[in-house]
């Protein structure tokens, strides 16, 4: 079984990038979309043979998550039962015979850490939503998790110490996550390679290779048994992310 995880950056532009010729190339059992920007009746694409899971956000042309999924899950959650974050479409759970898949897209904590105290109640609220999942069965959690969660992960750690996505704050909350009995896929399998996920679209970021990895799988630590491999598919454009591919 393939699985790959995208952060789309808006899928209509995304699909004007070519997002449904590496759909086709790809051939994945499960796509696990985050940043949609897409109401159900703006959605252009539907793909023969794949069942749709689209959770929009209330705020149009913001957030929201979708899943693509060839087999049809026995049941589908949406949201996480907490209004702030579940009005803007950022959780989806699909539970399938042998796991659950959590498509996350995690809050940004903003410029100047607005939403810092927003973000850390988050990260509460998901590890005891996965910690109880995965007390019944095999979990998968994957998305746009917006940390790079070592100095490994960040092309520029000293100079990024206090911005969005790389506090110690946010930093601590996945630390905590991992071990509390999950583990970060990308990692295990390549303890020390360096690895993108996400460029700024200003100054080149990209061509530099100036970036951060803030998309993952992750997965309880029964799970990781049944992982083939964990790759990050940075060659392929579309949106300022790139996406990651799971082979179970």
């Amino acid at each position: 079984m393939k699985i790959i995880s995208w952060n789309v950056a808006g899928l209509r532009a995304c699909l004007n990038k070519g997002f449904d010729q590496f759909f086709d190339k790809e051939k994945a059992d499960i796509y696990c979309l985050q940043e949609t920007k897409v109401l159900e009746e703006q959605n252009p694409f539907h793909p023969y043979g794949y069942h749709e899971y689209l959770y929009p956000a209330e705020k149009k042309g913001y957030s929201g998550t979708m899943i693509y999924s060839k087999e049809k899950p026995i049941s589908v959650k949406y949201g996480i039962g907490e209004e702030e974050y579940d009005n803007e479409g950022r959780i989806i759970t699909a539970e399938y015979n042998d796991f659950y898949l959590v498509n996350c897209y995690v809050p940004n904590s903003k410029r100047e850490l607005e939403r810092l105290d927003s973000r850390m109640h988050f990260e509460e609220l998901m590890k005891n939503y996965l910690k109880d999942l995965s007390s019944k069965k095999n979990v998968i959690y994957c998305g746009d998790l917006n940390v790079a969660h070592e100095e490994i992960d960040i092309k520029n750690p000293k100079a990024n110490r206090r911005s969005a996505g790389f506090t110690d704050e946010e930093r601590n909350k996945m630390t905590e996550l991992l071990d509390s009995g999950f583990i970060d896929t990308f990692r295990y399998f390549y303890p020390e390679e360096i690895k993108y996920s996400w460029w700024s679209y200003l100054g080149h970021a990209r061509e530099k290779g100036i970036g951060w990895r803030l998309d993952y799988f992750i997965v309880n630590k029964e799970m990781i048994k049944k992982i083939k491999d964990s790759t990050i598919l940075d060659d392929v454009e579309g949106s300022d992310h790139c996406p990651i591919k799971l082979e179970i």
